[in-house]
This record gives C-alpha cells, structure tokens and sequence, in this order.
C-alpha cells in the first residue's frame, strides 16, 4: 500500500483552508461594513445558509461520507474506481437537478420553515428573492465536493483544499465591482455566489482529470455498488440532517430577535476560522488513509494515523479555543468594528464567539473521532449519536430562551457538541485498538491543555495591561497583534518546557512522508 501521506495533507489541506478561512473573514469583514447587521445582511444569511445547508446533506456530509471509504478501497484494491464514481457523479447530479427544482418552486416554505421569524416583516420576502438566486450553488459546489473527495482519496489535495478561496476572491470582487459602481453592493454579493460555484467545479474538475481520475458524466445508473453507496449513504443523510436541524433550530431561535441572526453568524465566521484550518482538515486526510489502511489490513499503521491525527487537531485547537475565550471582543473589534458594525454590535459578537470558543475543542475531536466510524462504512452509529444531539441541542435552544435569550442558540450548540465527542468516544473504544489512542498521545494531551491554561493566564494579564490601546481607533490593532504573539510564544515556550509537543516531531514526520 502506497499510503497517504498524513501529516504533509493535513499541513496542505490546512494551508489552503487558512488561506480560504482568511478570505472569508475579508469577505465577512466587507460584508458587516457595507451592509452591517440588520434585515438585509439577516435576509443574505438566511438565504445563503439554504445551498450550504443542502450541500453538507448531500454532498460533505451524507455523500462524501458514504463516497470516500468506498472509492479508496476500490483504488487500493485496483477494482474499477472510475467507473465507480462516474456512476456516482451521474446519480448525484439527478437528484440534485429535482432538489433545486423544488427548492427554487417552493422557496417562500423553506424560508418560512428555516426562518420563521421573518415572516411578520420585510427579511420574509427579501430572503425568498435571495434564495432563489443563491441556491442553485447546490448543484455546482456538491458535485465539486465529489470531485474533492476523489481528489483526496489518490493523495492530491491542494486543488480541493484550494476551491473554497475562489468563493471568497469572487465575492470580494464583486462587492468591490458593486462599490465601485455605484450599484447596491447586496446583489452583486448575490449574484456571486453561483458563478462561484461554477468556478470551483471547474477548478477540480480539471485537477481530477490531470490527476488520473476522468470521469464523465452520463445517464444514471442504479448498479449493485450505488445500492451499496445508498445503504451507507442514508443513515449518514439522516444523520446530517439531525446536524442541520440543529442549525435550523438555532436559526430559528435567533430569527425572533433583531439582528441576532447576523450576530451569530460573524461569531460563527469567526470559530470556523480554526476549525476549518484544524479539524476540517485532519478529517479530510484521515478519512481515505484510514479506509485504506483498514483495506489492507494495517492496525498499527490506522491506530498511529488516529492519534497523530487527534494530537496534532487538540495541539493547535486548544490554545485557539483559550484565546476565544479569554480575548474575544479584541479580535471581534478589529475584524468586524468598522462602517455599519457598531461596538455594541462588536460585543455582542464577542459574546458568542466565547461560547463557541468552549466548544471548538469538541467540534474539532468531530472531525478526528467520525472517520472511525466512515472509514468503516458505518454511518448508522453516527445517525443515533446524532440523534442524542439533536435532542439536546433543541432542548436547550428553546428551553433557555427566557434565560439567555438570543445566546441560547450558541450554549445549546457548544453544549450539543460536547455530548456528541462524548458518545463518539466512548462508542468508537467498541471497535478495536485501531480506534483506540495510544500512550504518546494519552502522555501529551494533559500537558497541551496545561500549556494552554498558561498560555490563558499570561493573554489575560497581557489583555488587561494593554486597557485603553484595546479601545483606540488604531492602536486597538497593534494591540491585537500583541496580544497574538504573546500568546503564540508563550504556548510554544510553556507546549516546549513540559513536553507538550516537540517541534522536531513534524520536522521528522515530513522527512519521513518525502521518503
């Protein structure tokens, strides 16, 4: 077995996803300043939040779930992977075309389904008109999402990792074009969004075709391995629909309350930033090498991946999630404080952004601890576990409405989050030692979370020396800066002192993967 090689992946991966991360926080950031909290950028995120509600049922979630293990045992086994994913190309792309023909038909059902606080005022009409624009994105970026995976499955994954920057590039032109033109910035935002899918399929199209992997598309077919890809595809659906209801709820929630949806999501911008660069991308790499490491019968080889996967994931999203916690309303202020953004927009987000930042650690051990279960072909365990969740996450919701108010979406996420990591964990020790963490990561794990509370302690005292400049029109941004690389040394000094991490481990590692 030629395996995939884990740490320089997850590093690319990772490079690509800070540099999209990035974009987005730019395109974020231009989206608060010219439109800002309000009925409009609340209609936007309603709307844009429909394709890429649909797009992680279908295309990350449900599909690549069910897609990439069985590719990446057919390329180990050299049994006819191409056919393979041509006829799973061609049966996505049909039911994608009958889901977006319903959606754009019945478009005012689901705003009022996943929106329903709008419909008492304008945002109702407004994230109908939007929606309808916006959400054959679906079509485009679930199939680029097929491409992506099969990319990842031979090894290559710069070109996937990469699509996701075209988005953000695109809709930062566009609103530049906008501004530039005089013309209402929100449409031109709009309108971007599926010529962006357009151009992120053709991206990985032709990375897939360079690659080796031409596929191209036909008639449907429903052959004895599409019947296997539904059977483990379903269970995953469903459970990616418990994931999405969960957002719904909490969309829902906030929907009743003035500019609260457009809080939640540059807070929600925000804590994606280090699970895109960290936890997105160690699942990414670790599903295919796992599933192929299983194919060819390599416990040692799938144990070391797993826990080198989830030391790195908890060595870099740790000390992310202190500093959210401990700083927030200083990075919040800098990123989005400007034009429409008020300061008291900036510390309402802020507050959120700390409840998620409790529960970054626990999105990210997700992504390490699902592919336990995928690269298995086993989507049903999820399902149920996600289920639990789901439960939770309503209750919660709902129920501290009339203590938390708008917040309690945000409580009930990180608390939902939570519970799942628990039931992964526990249900993924059933499967063997393979899905066990072995003893340099159960020695080192302790000692990067007390690095990390160090780390805290010194950001907090550097946070109160700081004061007035963390409030002043520029110097809030050289205050930011300090703040950053104080926090970054005195992680690496404490992380290097108690033997949290070495840097020579990655050193080595990729010396190792160029071999």
């Amino acid at each position: 077995m030629k395996p995939i090689r884990l740490i320089s992946g997850v590093l690319t991966v990772g490079f690509w996803t800070l540099a999209s991360r990035v974009l987005g926080l730019v395109r974020d950031t231009v989206i608060l300043a010219l439109i800002g909290p309000g009925p409009v950028m609340d209609a936007f995120v309603a709307a844009f939040r429909l394709p890429n509600m649909f797009r992680r049922f279908f295309a990350e979630g449900a599909f690549n779930a069910a897609f990439v293990p069985i590719f990446s045992k057919k390329l180990e086994g050299d049994e006819d992977p191409l056919i393979f994913a041509r006829d799973a190309l061609n049966g996505l792309a049909f039911v994608l075309l009958i889901v977006t023909g319903f959606a754009l038909v019945f478009m005012p059902a689901l705003v009022w389904a996943t929106a329903g606080g709008f419909a008492a005022d304008a945002r109702f009409d407004l994230t109908i008109g939007y929606g309808r624009i916006v959400f054959p994105y679906i079509f485009f970026i679930s199939l680029a999402a097929l491409f992506s995976g099969a990319l990842n499955a031979t090894g290559h994954f710069a070109a996937a990792a990469a699509a996701p920057v075209l988005l953000n590039l695109l809709v930062i032109a566009a609103m530049s074009a906008g501004v530039a033109f005089g013309d209402e910035v929100i449409w031109w935002l709009i309108w971007a969004i599926p010529v962006a899918g357009v151009a992120q399929l053709a991206l990985v199209w032709i990375a897939a075709e360079r690659s080796g992997v031409k596929v191209r598309p036909g008639l449907p077919r429903f052959t004895p391995d599409m019947r296997r890809l539904v059977r483990v595809a379903v269970p995953a659906a469903m459970a990616g629909g418990v994931m999405q209801i969960n957002l719904l709820v909490g969309q829902q929630v906030a929907s009743q309350f003035g500019q609260a949806v457009s809080w939640l999501y540059a807070a929600d911008r925000l804590y994606q930033l280090p699970l895109g660069v960290v936890g997105i991308a160690v699942g990414i790499v670790l599903l295919p090498d796992l599933s192929r490491r299983l194919k060819a019968r390599d416990s040692d080889g799938a144990r070391h991946a797993f826990s080198r996967a989830g030391e790195m994931a908890l060595a870099l999203t740790l000390p992310a999630a202190a500093a959210l916690i401990i700083v927030p309303l200083p990075i919040v202020s800098v990123l989005f404080e400007r034009g429409r953004t008020t300061h008291a927009d900036a510390q309402a987000i802020a507050i959120a952004v700390a409840i998620y930042g409790l529960g970054l650690p626990a999105f990210v051990l997700q992504k390490v601890l699902q592919p336990l279960f995928f690269a298995r072909e086993d989507t049903r365990t999820p399902f149920r576990y996600a289920l639990w969740s789901m439960g939770v996450n309503a209750v919660l919701a709902v129920g501290l409405v009339p203590i938390a108010g708008w917040l309690s979406p945000a409580i009930a996420t990180t608390t939902a989050a939570w519970v799942m990591v628990v039931m992964l964990g526990t249900g993924g020790r059933k499967l063997g030692e393979t899905a066990r963490f072995d003893d340099r990561f159960r020695r080192r794990v302790p000692r990067i979370a007390v690095a990390s509370v160090v780390m805290a302690g010194i950001l907090w005292g550097t946070y109160l020396l700081l004061g007035s400049m963390l409030s002043m029109n520029y110097w809030r941004y050289i205050a930011l800066l300090v703040l950053v690389a104080v926090g970054m040394l005195s992680y690496a000094l404490a992380g290097q002192a108690i033997g949290a991490f070495r840097l020579s481990d990655f050193r080595s590692a990729l010396r190792r993967n160029r071999n």
